[in-house]
């Protein structure tokens, strides 16, 4: 250590095991470390980092330095709030009992057990409990992998310092390997040198389970355990593995040109050496652990029979039996390792010889023998404590991580279809895909036995392409495990006809059951419903699809359970976040009603986002939120980039998370039918009906303005945002420069930059004043009412304010300003300001607060410690963006550039949430 670092560092306090007990200390000591590096290696722009300055004045280069410098400290104060938040509700634990800890396991049933709910109605919602986290790729994480791992470390280190057992010492070893990790941030970029691949992407996912997730999934399950047996101490239950995780990545063609057949082959293969990888590192331990010899434990005959047999397949048994002399169990944990070492070969494609794993289900039948000879060898603790968590594992991530999703949207299905139909009918035009004709055509298909498949050297490569992108799932589920894909996801669904045209494609490709094609689709479809209209269709499609005998067959194969996913994204985008709201609310309850009609469980995949406006508002509110039956145990949502960081990237917030989602749900599951909260009320629904209506004429105007386009190109960093190189997949669907076509997520990330943050609050202020005027005093009394006593209205206030609260119109304007057409700019900007105002004289005088986000205490702190560095960073973006698009050559344009494309960064990291 040279003594230049040694001075740096001596300007930095010891911190006591309390100093960083609060977020306020925790951030402070953590800034005085970067600012410790930053005077080391560019003091020049220390003075700017510590007055919380943007750079404005710098030369490009240390410009960026400074904009980098405060986005890791957004960061690093995240890391110190995640602390904070563990430790608070560990302290709850100790004070009042895990019961008394919302989102807990123990909370939920300690609950139900009170209010008298039966251990027969326990029983009956664990049948049914399927959860299933999906992760995506969608573009909106802008930490790399190598980032991600340092502030993991610098996470855990942080936690070590919180202890009292240290010596001074000691404590010194620890900040010094906080320097070092916030010196090794310093000198990492943060951007993406170039645009990630897919494979990137899967990488970045699977970071997440071999963090956290591998070892939290089954602990989730004993913790359910313990909690059901405390609360029903007199009952038995049976906890399956009901909480998996889903992905889309590899998977998700939808508008993506660089997810291809062979991209999702490569995908399994990863996914799979993933989990295997895994599972081999457990069974190393456990070769380690179970040294118990024959001689003082009970060895039973047939188990020996068996070990005999397994050590006489391999290749190397024998030696394995001599090392191990006389410890059986630490002889069959070793042929576990043998045929997990053969399967991981076999799975890529190696060479190997002697016993393999042909499925999951083989591996648990092995951990089941054995936790079964140790329990009758009367070691039942370690049966349940070493051998059962990584069984548990292998029934959660089988032979492939996650249930890999397919996607894709109606318009490629629809051209594939029409192609299908000419070959077939020599060449004749195809009806329109909505006339009887067509559906005429794909029912006479559908119930045809399954004669041999369409040449394929007579389909352009594009169709060749649909096709086969089923022959994969029912290739890859042969190679590598039965329950390797999830789902088919439909985008863009419309019509039954949309639906039934899959299934078309499915028996093509020989996903059916039976080899005639004509009993029931292996692979579950699952139509998306994206905009306000197609969520308003949703039930009478839906009600039309079930009538179909295929579909009900597939259905009834699929445990009489239809899944139909809803979309937050688009449906907001198309009908701003009331009506969005409203709108998916009511397709629900609906949807519910449909499947309650047909005898068919109705399950939704919630496509949610990071940030309010697509659907991220608080797991637990949002949930108990959901429609009185509308979940059932069964629920599925989307994870998507920064949100998968924030939740799964440390353990403790993993395991919290988790466990929050899955209590929330089966709290849902008991109570939803029974809460009067949830009681459908006429007179709520009437006023949200009108407010909704309110709402979206407001919105619409504003949407369909043909002068939006020309404003919120240039005042947001719209353009600007693709060269983050964030995600593989472009931001339009089509290519097309038209905002119908421009993806939910950079419509979202464009307007929170620029602080106009429209998405989360645009309509509502004009709703709720057009209802007053219409209803009065007794309208405001409703809605008050409304406020303490519907859950959906207050989510919906709670999230509009806390969006409000993120808008700063004097810096919007500056933005605006960015806007060559001055009646352009006026106009428009004038239609945000107007209606921001009206939205928070509205949502006040409804709630009856004085000021925004006073009920909000703690969001109240974080703004007020993050905003004055945001608004500074904010400052220095319009005049970023102001020289890059004036820039008159490249070199020019790219001096600005990096520091523009940090500035966007650090915002992201300021708001907490990108799309």
């Amino acid at each position: 250590m040279t003594a230049e670092t040694q001075n740096n560092r001596a300007a930095i306090s010891l911190p006591s095991a309390f100093a960083t007990r609060s977020v306020t200390e925790a951030s402070a000591f953590l800034r005085e470390q970067l600012l410790a590096v930053i005077r080391r290696h560019m003091p020049e722009i220390e003075a700017v980092v510590r007055d919380n300055k943007a750079g404005a004045g710098l030369a490009p280069r240390q410009m960026a330095r400074a904009l980098q410098a405060q986005g890791i400290l957004f960061q690093l104060v995240s890391i110190a709030e995640q602390a904070y938040a563990m430790r608070r509700r560990r302290r709850i634990e100790r004070e009042k009992g895990h019961d008394k800890l919302l989102g807990t396991f123990d909370y939920v049933l300690s609950s139900a057990a009170n209010a008298g709910v039966p251990a027969s109605e326990v029983h009956a919602q664990l049948q049914t409990l399927r959860i299933r986290p999906v992760i995506t790729a969608h573009p909106t994480e802008a930490k790399r992998v190598s980032i991600l791992e340092k502030y993991r470390r610098i996470y855990l280190l942080m936690r070590e310092l919180e202890s009292t057992r240290w010596t001074d010492r000691e404590r010194e070893a620890l900040v010094k390997s906080v320097y070092d990790q916030v010196e090794l941030l310093w000198l990492t970029g943060e951007l993406h040198l170039e645009k990630p691949t897919v494979e990137h992407e899967v990488s970045w996912g699977q970071h997440f389970f071999q963090e956290s997730i591998f070892d939290l999934a089954p602990e989730l399950l004993s913790s359910f355990e313990r909690a059901l047996k405390r609360h029903y101490p007199h009952e038995k239950f049976e906890v399956t593995p009901f909480f998996q995780f889903g992905s889309w990545i590899g998977g998700d063609r939808d508008g993506n040109p660089f997810v291809t057949n062979e991209v999702t082959r490569r995908t399994m293969r990863q996914n799979a050496t993933a989990s295997l990888n895994y599972y081999r590192n457990r069974v190393v331990d456990l070769v380690r652990m179970l040294s118990i010899s024959e001689r003082a434990a009970i060895v039973p005959p047939a188990f020996k029979e068996e070990l005999n047999r397994r050590l006489s397949e391999l290749h190397d048994g024998a030696a394995i039996a001599q090392r191990n002399f006389n410890e059986p169990y630490r002889q069959f944990v070793t042929t576990i390792m043998r045929k997990i070492d053969n399967t991981l070969a076999a799975t890529n494609d190696e060479p190997t010889s002697g016993p393999r794993y042909t499925s999951a289900d083989k591996l648990i039948g092995d951990l089941l023998m054995l936790e079964s000879v140790l329990t009758e060898a009367r070691s039942e603790a370690l049966a349940t404590d070493l051998v059962r968590p990584l069984r548990r594992a292998v029934e959660i991530f089988r032979f492939s991580t996650v249930r890999l999703d397919i996607r894709q949207n109606t318009t490629r299905t629809t051209a594939a279809l029409t192609e299908m139909w000419r070959v077939k009918t020599g060449g004749e035009t195809p009806p329109d895909v909505k006339s009887e004709e067509w559906r005429a055509w794909l029912l006479e298909e559908l119930e045809t036995p399954r004669g041999a498949p369409i040449p394929r050297d007579t389909l352009t490569s594009e169709t060749r392409d649909v096709i086969e992108m089923f022959e994969v799932v029912a290739d890859m589920r042969a190679r590598l495990d039965r329950e390797a894909f999830g789902s088919f996801i439909l985008s863009m669904t419309s019509s039954a006809n949309d639906v039934l045209g899959v299934y078309l494609l499915a028996k093509e490709a020989g996903l059916f059951a039976d080899a005639a094609g004509v009993d029931h689709v292996t692979l579950p479809i699952v139509p998306l419903f994206e905009t306000i209209g197609d969520l308003q269709d949703a039930p009478a499609i839906m009600r039309d699809l079930l009538q179909i005998p295929v579909v009900r067959r597939s259905t009834h194969a699929q445990g009489d359970l239809q899944e139909v996913m809803i979309g937050y994204s688009d449906s907001n985008k198309d009908g701003g976040f009331l009506s969005s709201n409203w709108e998916l609310f009511k397709a629900q309850a609906r949807l519910t009603e449909v499947g309650q009609e047909m005898d068919i469980a109705i399950a939704f995949f919630h496509g949610r986002g990071g940030s309010v406006s697509r659907g991220g508002a608080p797991t637990g509110h949002a949930i108990a939120a959901q429609p009185a039956g509308s979940i059932r145990g069964r629920f599925r949502v989307t994870e998507q980039g920064e949100v998968v960081s924030f939740k799964y990237a440390n353990r403790g917030t993993a395991a919290y998370q988790m466990e929050l989602l899955a209590s929330s749900v089966f709290a849902h599951a008991l109570k939803s039918e029974r809460e009067d909260a949830l009681v459908p009320r006429k007179d709520f629904d009437e006023a949200l009906e009108e407010i909704s209506f309110a709402s979206f004429a407001v919105y619409e105007r504003l949407v369909a303005d043909p002068d939006l386009v020309t404003y919120f190109q240039a005042a947001s960093p719209l353009e600007e945002i693709s060269l983050l190189n964030i995600g593989s997949r472009p931001a339009r669907r089509f290519g097309a420069k038209s905002l119908a076509d421009l993806r939910a997520i950079p419509w979202v990330f464009a307007w929170a930059q620029n602080r106009h943050s429209i998405t989360g609050w645009y309509g509502v202020g004009s709703g709720l004043k057009a209802f007053l005027e219409t209803r009065g005093d007794r309208g405001l009394e409703l809605l008050r009412w409304m406020f303490e006593d519907s859950r959906l209205f207050r989510l919906i206030m709670d999230e509009v304010e806390k969006t409000l609260a993120l808008v700063d119109l004097s810096i919007a304007k500056q933005y605006a300003s960015l806007v060559a057409d001055e009646a352009v700019r006026e106009k428009i900007y004038k239609l945000i300001e107007d209606e921001w105002r009206l939205t928070r004289d509205m949502v006040l005088r409804v709630t009856g607060d004085r000021d925004l986000t006073e009920r909000f205490k703690e969001y109240e702190a974080r703004l007020t410690h993050r905003l004055p560095v945001i608004n500074e960073v904010n400052r220095e973006q319009v005049e970023l963006l102001r020289r890059f698009r004036s820039a008159q050559d490249e070199q020019e344009k790219e001096d600005v550039k990096v520091p523009l494309l940090i500035s966007i960064s650090c915002i992201a990291a300021g708001l907490g949430a990108t799309g």
